[in-house]
């Protein structure tokens, strides 16, 4: 009956298991080929146990960033350091990886919905619905699922639940990791932006050099420690802190807000995408 064994969602594991495979040898080529992936820190992970992880990372496409970690954190549990090269580690992939994404998101499309099979935890945003600004109070329920996902396996999340760079830290981040205390590992993405389209589904660019750091794990006193001081040290670690823009020059800054707002518009409005 191995077969037919389920996650705690009740997602089938050879349904996902097919999944990851097909994902990944559909995309290798976008991180080595098409582009290059620079990877650093990636030898950690396969001292990491195999539940209660959770990486928190900046965002810059809705997929491509996610995929790219799941190409990463694979290639390092089979003994690759820093490198996605030959991607038979997807052979049998690690199937309790999961990653937070917003209900509407997941729900927008067929691909999106297949997606949500090879690991997606969609909660409810609570600041935006359908372009619109909205305030409501947390699901419980979805921090409930993120919880069960970090007792079964590893999480990866959004913290600024938005592409958009330098967008404060949702709290939701926070709570979680004061209430489940998870090993917290920070990933810090860049490239994926000028590579692929805002959903991370095409190809805009070739040749660019994308990179993935990843950070040693954040200490935190989860008895005494306070919801902001977490959500500062979420901000400096994933370089998302408001004192980073003071090392990037009004140009360039501008260049990503004209780049952020010509992807908006293509994909109907659509801007965060991953938790409350």
């Amino acid at each position: 009956m191995g077969i037919f064994r389920k996650n705690p969602f009740g997602h089938y594991l050879f349904v996902k298991k097919n999944l990851i495979r097909l994902f990944g040898l559909l995309t290798h080529r976008r991180y080595r080929g098409f582009n290059e992936l620079q990877i650093e820190g990636s030898e950690i992970i396969k001292d990491l146990p195999p539940t209660g992880v959770l990486f928190v990372s900046n965002h810059q496409t809705y997929f491509a960033d996610v995929v790219a970690m799941m190409h990463v954190f694979n290639a390092s549990l089979k003994g690759r350091v820093d490198s996605i090269k030959n991607v038979g580690y997807l052979w049998q992939p690690k199937l309790n990886i999961y990653y937070v994404a917003a209900k509407e998101t997941m729900r927008s499309g067929l691909l999106p919905r297949i997606m949500t099979l090879a690991g997606g935890i969609t909660v409810e945003r609570t600041w935006r619905e359908k372009g619109k600004e909205i305030n409501r109070e947390v699901n419980l329920e979805d921090t409930k699922n993120v919880g069960t996902a970090l007792e079964d396996g590893w999480v990866i999340t959004f913290p600024q639940g938005t592409t958009t760079p330098f967008k404060p830290i949702r709290k939701g981040t926070a709570h979680i990791i004061k209430q489940y205390r998870p090993i917290v590992i920070p990933i810090v993405i860049d490239g994926f932006r000028r590579s692929f389209d805002k959903k991370g589904l095409l190809l805009k660019k070739r040749g660019i050099l994308q990179s993935m750091v990843i950070k040693e794990p954040l200490q935190f006193d989860f008895e005494n420690e306070s919801i902001e001081n977490i959500v500062e040290k979420l901000e400096y670690a994933i370089e998302q802190h408001p004192s980073f823009l003071k090392v990037i020059s009004q140009e360039e800054l501008a260049a990503l807000e004209a780049l952020n707002e010509k992807r908006r518009w293509s994909y109907g409005g659509q801007d965060e995408d991953a938790e409350s």
